[in-house]
């Protein structure tokens, strides 16, 4: 049975599987008389998988159990899901990593015997949307047939989508690829090259992701499916032949980016004022991250972007790649190089082409001032006499649901959204999220949602700043400061310290802080 839901924290429709206990009763066949049960068949539109294929993918079970970013101090209610791993060099098993984010347990299950070995996560890369699973046993994976991962994938080839029945017989299904394009993964802002295509796929308990293949080749694996339309948007090859490079190295980078918006040049009167002749193509560098690549190696607002790595970029910020066709410039900056790579760029600035080099990086999540995402980490607080505070994330704003953006306190997204115009120094927003009441607080119930400039005195960058301040009271008292009204209030020191013990005890907090 096919269900199609709203993923938290998600703009787009995404479709995942599940089978309700009326039809798993009805699938269960009568064992005959010698007492083994009968393997179930396929339906007309799938097939029995190859040995080849299916001695590639094991099942992986996981728990998870995000942290409550209303609640910092706790978590929410587990949740299990089941899905197939594909067995890669290395003994590794690769995975799309929504299925491990926030997991507290990890366990892979052999499809034919049901055998069990509890597993870690090796490497992990929420924006690709993959991570690398570790057996603890290091013998579990004998006998499985590592896949390796194909680099020729091309519009129109005929693909096998894998999955498994509930006795562990291997299936497959066809699916058509009928396009390669750079799309959205499961993060917002985070683009890379994905592949589109038409699968009629059915519903079972292990479908949370899915690899699918060509031949005896990793071709990509499923990130999401649209039951109505039967259409499957996947992690394409080139993507996971990167990750799975820059795993196997010592340290992991992640995938670079150039950290500039830009927009078309097609309108003539733009052309004509940019300088830009019939013969280039070009697209205008609107917006820069003033700590991305691009910023740091020179480019400027206002530059028009010619080529990148000697392609051409056109008005509407293509290219002509000798694969997969016409794709967004985007993908030259993420999947084809590798972090610490230098790039050469070719640009136009004030009616004169410059040759620039451009050196690209990874920004990992916590060097934003507000953090993009925050999953497998938990989240920053400080309990000050019953005033919670905790650094501003975009995490945080998700606890609004799918539709945050318009829901979560305004303020807070405009601040998330133009955080590289904002703010120009490496620092994060200290927010008050809520008042516990006690004797030190009584008046401030309501106050929340309020951005702290200072604290005694002392100008706040981070948790760790107000944590040093709140050492320091000014005449017995905190003085706290805010962004906005109330711009100050008080809070008696002696109560605060008095009160400490009795708080965590009366609210069964764990600990008052975690920096």
């Amino acid at each position: 049975m096919l269900t199609t839901f709203l993923r938290r924290g998600s703009d787009v429709a995404v479709s995942t599987f599940r089978v309700c206990a009326l039809t798993l009763l009805a699938s269960v066949a009568v064992p005959a008389a010698g007492g083994d049960v009968p393997a179930l068949e396929a339906t007309p539109t799938e097939q029995v998988a190859p040995a080849s294929q299916s001695n590639s993918v094991i099942r992986v079970n996981s728990t998870n159990q995000p942290y409550d970013f209303f609640r910092p101090w706790s978590k929410k209610a587990p949740a299990n899901h089941r899905g197939l791993g594909v067995v890669v060099a290395g003994s590794g098993v690769l995975v799309a990593a929504e299925l491990v984010g926030n997991s507290n347990y990890i366990e892979l299950e052999k499809p034919d015997t049901g055998e069990k070995s509890t597993a870690a996560i090796q490497v992990v890369d929420f924006e690709a949307n993959l991570a690398l699973l570790r057996p603890e046993d290091p013998g579990f994976l004998a006998g499985f047939q590592p896949l390796e991962i194909d680099p020729d994938v091309r519009v129109g080839d005929k693909l096998a989508v894998l999955q498994l029945e509930a006795n562990g017989t291997p299936v497959s299904t066809q699916a058509v690829v009928t396009s390669a394009e750079v799309g959205r993964y499961e993060l917002e802002d985070t683009a890379f090259l994905l592949f589109r295509m038409s699968c009629p796929l059915q519903g079972r308990d292990n479908s949370f992701t899915l690899p699918i293949v060509k031949g005896n080749r990793l071709a990509a694996i499923l990130m999401r499916y649209d039951a109505r339309s039967q259409t499957v948007d996947a992690i394409s090859s080139p993507v996971i032949a990167h990750f799975l490079t820059e795993a196997g190295r010592d340290h992991y980078e992640g995938f670079p980016h150039l950290g500039l918006s830009f927009s078309s040049t097609r309108d003539p009167q733009l052309r004509r004022y940019l300088k830009l002749d019939e013969g280039n193509g070009g697209v205008y560098v609107t917006g820069l991250d003033p700590n991305g690549s691009a910023a740091k190696s020179g480019l400027r607002a206002g530059d028009v972007l010619l080529s990148v790595n000697h392609q051409s970029v056109d008005a509407d910020g293509s290219y002509q790649d000798p694969i997969y066709g016409r794709l967004s410039v985007i993908n030259l900056t993420t999947t084809v190089p590798f972090a610490g790579q230098k790039l050469p760029v070719t640009i136009m600035r004030d009616g004169v082409r410059q040759n620039l080099e451009v050196s690209v990086f990874h920004v990992p999540p916590e060097d934003y001032v507000i953090d993009p995402y925050v999953i497998g980490r938990a989240p920053r607080f400080y309990i000050l006499g019953g005033l919670v505070f905790q650094e501003l994330t975009r995490q945080f704003l998700k606890e609004w649901g799918p539709n945050w953006n318009r829901e979560a306190p305004q303020r807070f997204v405009y601040y998330d959204r133009y955080q590289a115009n904002l703010f120009s120094t490496k620092r994060k927003l200290v927010i008050l999220t809520q008042v516990m009441p006690t004797k030190a607080t009584v008046g401030y119930e309501r106050l929340n949602y309020l951005v702290v400039r200072r604290l005694n005195g002392e100008d706040i960058t981070n948790l760790a700043d107000l944590a040093r301040a709140s050492q320091h009271p000014i005449d017995g008292f905190h003085r706290i400061e805010f962004e906005e009204d109330p711009h100050i209030i008080f809070l008696d020191a002696n109560e605060v310290a008095e009160q400490s013990g009795a708080l965590q005890k009366l609210y069964s907090l764990p600990a008052m802080q975690r920096l």
